[in-house]
C-alpha cells in the first residue's frame, strides 16, 4: 500500500471495500454518505485506481481493490489491537514473568495465594520474589521490579502506591515458653530475650519506644535481617521475636501462616504499639496494562482475605 495513505483512510478503504457501498460504509464508520464520497474520491487518487465501479444498482471491485482487501483488513486489525486498552488481556495465553520485591516473609506469605490464582486463571505467569532493598523507588522506576510489597515509605513522587492490609504485632514464642504461661504483662516482656529483625541491623524499634514509655527496656540478644530466621530461632530457642497477626475481628492474615506452620504461639503484647500497614507500590507506566493489573488483583485478593460470611 502507498506510504501516503494514512490510518483513517486505510479504515475508509476497509470499509468501501468490504461493504462494496458508499452508503453502507458511511453508516459503518458513522459519518455521512457525502464524506465517504470524498473520501472514495482521495482513495482514487492516491491509490490511482477506480477500486469501486457501477455495475447496474450495484458498486463491484476492481481487481485492484480485490488486490488490497485482504491487506486493508489486516492493517486494520492491527490498528485495532494497537489502539485498544491493553485492560482485555487473554489470561490464558499470557507468558509473562512478575518481578516482586518484598521481604522473606511477605513473599512466603504471598508466593503460595498467587501461584494458585495464577494456575486457574493465568497458567503461563511465573513469579521472581527479590529481597527488600533500602531505596526500592530506582527499581520501579527503571523498570527492575514491576511491585514493591510490604511497609512502603520510601517512594518517588510519581509512584503510585495502594494500601492492602492494616496488621498488628504479636509476640511470637516456642510452645512451653515461659511467656506462654499466665499473664503477659510489660514487665515479663522486657525480661524476656529478644531476637530483633533489621536489614540495617539496628537493635531498636517500636517496641523498645514504647517500653521506655513504662520506665522498661528489653535485651535484644541477636538482630537478623528476616522475620523467617527469627521465628526459625524462637521456635526451637529462648528468644521473642514480633509477628504481624490481624487486627481483632479481621480474617486471618496469610504473613502469621509461617509462625503458625513453626508451632509459634502469638501473645497479645499488652503495650500499644503502632499499626503495621502493608501496601503495594508500583511504576504509574503499568497502570493500564491489562496483566499488571491482573497481577495487582491477585495479590489484593491474596494479602487481603474475604471476610467469612
Amino acid at each position: 500500500m502507498s506510504p501516503t495513505l494514512d490510518a483513517n483512510l486505510a479504515v475508509a478503504l476497509d470499509a468501501l471495500l468490504t461493504e462494496q457501498s458508499v452508503t453502507r460504509a458511511a453508516a459503518r464508520l458513522r459519518t455521512s454518505p457525502a464524506a465517504m464520497s470524498r473520501t472514495l474520491a482521495r482513495l482514487r487518487r492516491v491509490l490511482q485506481d477506480p477500486l469501486l465501479v457501477r455495475a447496474g444498482q450495484a458498486m463491484v471491485p476492481t481487481p485492484r481493490a480485490e488486490a488490497l482487501r485482504e491487506e486493508a483488513a489486516a492493517v486494520v486489525r492491527a490498528l485495532t489491537t494497537l489502539l485498544t486498552p491493553s485492560g482485555g488481556i487473554d489470561l490464558a495465553a499470557l507468558r509473562r514473568t512478575f518481578t516482586v520485591q518484598a521481604s522473606d516473609l511477605v513473599g512466603t506469605a504471598l508466593a503460595p495465594g498467587l501461584l494458585g490464582l495464577a494456575r486457574l486463571r493465568a497458567p503461563g505467569v511465573s513469579l521472581r520474589v527479590l529481597a527488600e532493598e533500602w531505596e526500592a523507588g530506582p527499581a520501579l522506576r527503571e523498570g527492575r521490579t514491576d511491585l514493591e510489597i510490604g511497609a512502603i515509605d520510601h517512594v518517588d513522587p510519581e509512584t503510585q502506591v495502594e494500601e492492602l492490609v492494616t496488621l498488628r504485632m504479636a509476640a511470637g514464642v516456642r510452645a512451653g515458653h515461659p511467656l506462654a504461661e499466665g499473664i503477659l504483662t510489660p514487665e515479663r516482656l522486657a525480661a524476656a530475650e529478644h531476637v530483633a529483625v533489621s536489614r540495617r541491623g539496628r537493635f531498636t524499634g517500636p517496641l523498645d519506644v514504647a517500653l521506655a514509655e513504662r520506665g522498661l527496656s528489653r535485651r535484644v540478644t541477636v538482630v537478623l535481617p528476616g522475620h523467617l530466621a527469627a521465628m526459625a530461632l524462637a521456635a526451637v530457642g529462648e528468644v521473642v521475636c514480633l509477628v504481624p497477626t490481624a487486627l481483632p475481628g479481621e480474617p486471618p492474615s496469610p504473613l502469621s501462616d509461617a509462625a503458625h506452620a513453626m508451632g509459634l504461639r502469638l501473645l497479645d503484647i499488652p503495650l500499644p504499639l503502632p499499626p503495621l500497614t502493608i501496601g503495594m507500590a508500583w511504576h504509574p507506566r503499568h497502570t493500564a496494562d491489562g496483566a499488571h493489573r491482573w497481577l495487582r488483583g491477585a495479590v489484593r485478593q491474596v494479602l487481603r482475605p474475604a471476610r467469612e460470611v
